[in-house]
């Protein structure tokens, strides 16, 4: 994993570490896009499929390839930043790799999956579950392994997953609709989860919503946003226990409230 770095939210000013995801590169060797720490990074407000990719080179073989653009949610104020990369330089290589579009050597490996959940942030204790309730001891779980996110679809799909890494069973959405460009519910026993694929941060009435839900079922409720959140939707899921969640392009949930951060911890 790429060494941590800090990253000043635009909007809040706060400092938050920030390690650049790994990528595995045709050839089998790791990928990390190259920050640019001299450019300002900027806060998303809007999203476009097209400009959510930056190309870069491997070092090893010299290949260009597409890869999501880094982004960060601050763990203060629930934006979504966009951290700038330094454009590829034409030519081959430092490390004598071949040109462009070339076939890349056979005899590079490497594991490029990497756990790339923010480093820094706290664990919860053992004692219980995420909401209180009394659990045992949870086992280790691997490292979740995260899915690129391209589509609406993607970002469902990897919630899904990403809700039975934690622990949940028989996660499934309620029906078997098309997904709408709103947000899509998941369920579990003991879960309502929804999740908004969309390009705009997620507001207040969302997160009260899902809580509405999960109350009315007895059940946990959980919120995944490709673009973040209000600062009233994160205030009021802060207040409610709501663990929210923010995805970036590379698949990787990210906590961004104390009760996400402990239902990491614990798990269901």
């Amino acid at each position: 994993m790429a060494d941590a770095v800090p990253v000043r939210c635009p909007a809040c000013l706060r400092e938050n570490d920030y390690a650049a995801p790994v990528f595995p590169c045709a050839c089998g060797s790791p990928v990390v896009p190259p920050l640019d720490l001299a450019a300002a990074p900027l806060p998303l407000t809007h999203r476009t499929w097209s400009d959510t990719w930056v190309a870069v080179r491997c070092a090893a073989c010299g290949l260009v390839g597409e890869w999501p653009r880094p982004e960060l949610g601050c763990t203060s104020c629930g934006t979504v930043v966009r951290i700038p990369v330094r454009p590829v330089e034409p030519g081959a290589a430092a490390g004598g790799g071949v040109r462009d579009g070339l076939r890349p050597r056979p005899d590079v490996r490497g594991d490029a999956r990497e756990d790339v959940r923010r480093p820094g942030r706290p664990a919860a204790s053992a004692g219980g579950s995420a909401l209180g309730r009394p659990s045992a001891a949870p086992g280790p779980r691997p490292a979740f392994r995260p899915v690129t996110i391209r589509t609406a679809r993607d970002a469902v799909a990897t919630a899904a997953l990403y809700l039975r890494w934690l622990g949940f069973q028989d996660v499934r959405r309620p029906d078997g609709q098309p997904i709408p460009s709103a947000a899509v519910d998941l369920r579990a026993p003991g879960l309502v989860a929804q999740v908004d694929p969309t390009t705009a941060p997620a507001g207040l009435r969302a997160v009260e919503c899902v809580w509405l839900n999960g109350l009315t079922a007895s059940a946990t409720s959980v919120y995944f946003s490709l673009a973040g959140y209000t600062r009233d939707a994160r205030s009021r899921a802060d207040d409610l226990g709501i663990p929210l969640f923010v995805m970036d392009l590379t698949g990787m949930p990210q906590p961004v409230n104390d009760p996400a951060d402990a239902l990491v911890g614990t798990g269901a």
